[in-house]
């Protein structure tokens, strides 16, 4: 082993064995008088210095060896000799020369020393050419910019159709939803505790941002072939409960605003008031509340200016243990408590529990209400003729009051064999009705929103469709219901009548008042 001696501010120690000690001598001639700069003096006595090795047959040890704490000092008089059996304590270890490789022993830095400025060096090392390392700064984390999803679309079967109506789906659009940060959607609430601690400013406010973001998704409908929509109750977060309740004057501009580019675009917009809404009910607080809840979705329809077209879908109801006596409870408050610009704009739909078409034809038939055909609700509760034979009858009244034909469609999930199963509905929708008319408007309630639009657009040859906004469907559709639907945590039903009476009306948001009365398990945005 070949090693180099060096010096240092400190006494580098190296435990010699007893045999041989090595001798250290610092070889120095006469200073010359003009090396008076700290560099040259460096440099100078870096020339100077010389070690010589004395002992026993060449193989000696170094006792004691100086050197400059920060420069490592060498020169090219020094003598090197291969010296064995070299102990060195925990504080030192062998270094590689810099210049020709060779080892040499060095000190480590205690941790009091580590850090310590150049200030504490010897005049021999404080003098030395060496630069300040520059402070490191932090380095900023650059965003890191997400790499565009590529989405596999499957081809679909091609299938004819004579249909040439125009197709729409519910409240949601999951692409805009799914924008990050700023999702786009229509339907922000919140809770009557919120309320109470942020005050009817923030509601309000809730509302002016779901208007405006109503404008948002119209445009992208637009820009992809899409025209007709229905729109979420929870626009206005709270605007008729009974306590909380407000007037829409105050959004009367971007109501307008929205309402004209609807028109302008001819598209048509449509309202589903929640399940609660039960004019047939026997307890005149819900059917109080279920007025409000009417007055409300119309004063929205009629300040975007919206025309007959933009109709508000509800169902019958419950049966409330005797059908015959609810269906006149809803003709007598229909008649006496709806006002007119209500009546106008209000429809009926066939249920898959309570009410197929063929109990509540009669009652629309005589107070000419329009009935919405879903055709998956007749699939699960069927009318005693095929709904072909009455889907010409029911279109009468549309066509006598001057409204565009509206009706619903959806399937239920795959493997669905309960009532219960039955009833939700699947992500997508796999083939158009062969009784459905050539020219209405047919309400996609899918699980997959526009996506389901753009399945029925493929599969049909409807309308193009950007292939950008497609996404696959999932894999694998599960019976349970999620969301609002889900039955755990729900309120027993009496105990929810009782917090809607002590509340005085009937609140928006779910978690409120969920399922409330004898009501379906639907929501508007299915």
């Amino acid at each position: 082993m070949l090693l180099r001696t060096t010096f240092s501010r400190s006494l580098l120690r190296i435990m010699p064995t007893k045999r041989n000690i090595a001798q250290v001598a610092i070889v120095r001639p006469a200073s010359d008088t003009t090396a008076s700069s700290p560099k040259k003096r460096v440099r100078r006595a870096r020339e100077e210095i010389a070690t010589t090795i004395s002992g026993n047959n060449g193989q000696e040890e170094v006792k004691y060896v100086r050197r400059s704490t920060r420069t490592r000092v060498s020169t090219t008089t020094s003598s090197t000799v291969e010296i064995p059996n070299v102990k060195l304590e925990n504080d030192e270890e062998l270094e590689e020369d810099e210049e020709d490789g060779e080892p040499t022993i060095v000190r480590k830095a205690s941790k009091r020393r580590r850090g310590k400025k150049a200030a504490d060096d010897d005049s021999f090392g404080e003098h030395e050419d060496e630069a300040e390392s520059p402070k490191k700064t932090k380095r900023a984390r650059k965003k890191k910019t997400p790499e565009p999803v590529v989405y596999d679309i499957s081809p679909v079967e091609r299938l004819e159709t004579s249909f040439k109506g125009r197709l729409g789906y519910a409240c949601l659009n999951t692409i805009l939803r799914s924008l990050k940060p700023d999702s786009v959607f229509c339907s922000r609430t919140c809770r009557i505790s919120t309320i109470q601690e942020k005050g009817m400013d923030y509601v309000k406010e809730l509302g002016l941002q779901n208007i405006r973001d109503l404008s948002k998704m119209i445009e992208w409908n637009e820009a992809n072939n899409i025209r007709f929509m229905r729109i979420s109750s929870e626009v206005f977060p709270f605007a008729s409960h009974g306590k909380y309740g407000y007037t829409l004057e105050y959004a009367d501009k971007d109501l307008k605003a929205t309402g004209d580019l609807a028109k302008r675009y001819q598209h048509r917009l449509t309202l589903h008031p929640g399940q609660f809404t039960q004019i047939g009910s026997p307890k005149d607080e819900v059917v109080t509340a279920s007025v409000r809840e009417l007055n409300y979705h119309c004063e929205m329809l009629d300040r975007m200016g919206l025309d007959q077209d933009s109709v508000m879908i509800i169902h019958m109801g419950g049966v409330y243990g005797d059908k015959a006596s609810t269906l006149e409870r809803f003709k007598k408050n229909y008649t006496e408590l709806l006002s007119e610009s209500v009546k106008k704009r209000l429809v009926l739909e066939n249920d898959e529990l309570c009410y197929n078409l063929d109990d509540i034809m009669p009652v629309c038939k005589e107070l000419d209400i329009p009935i919405v055909v879903d055709y998956h609700h007749d699939w699960i509760y069927p009318s005693q003729r095929p709904v072909s034979e009455l889907i010409p009858i029911i279109n009468e009244t549309w066509i006598k009051k001057g409204i565009r034909i509206k009706q619903h469609l959806s399937e239920p999930r795959p493997g669905a064999t309960t009532p219960m199963e039955k009833r939700a509905h699947a992500d997508r929708c796999s083939r158009l009705p062969d009784c459905l008319p050539d020219d209405v408007d047919l309400m996609i309630e899918a699980k997959d929103k526009e996506q389901a639009v753009f399945e029925l657009y493929r599969i049909y040859g409807l309308k193009d469709v950007i292939w950008e906004n497609l996404r696959p469907p999932k894999k694998h559709q599960t019976l349970a219901t999620a969301g609002r639907k889900s039955a755990k945590g729900a309120k027993k039903k009496k105990d929810v009548e009782e917090e809607l009476l002590a509340e005085e009306g009937i609140a928006c948001d779910p978690e409120d008042i969920p399922q409330t009365m004898e009501s379906k398990v639907e929501t508007d945005e299915d």
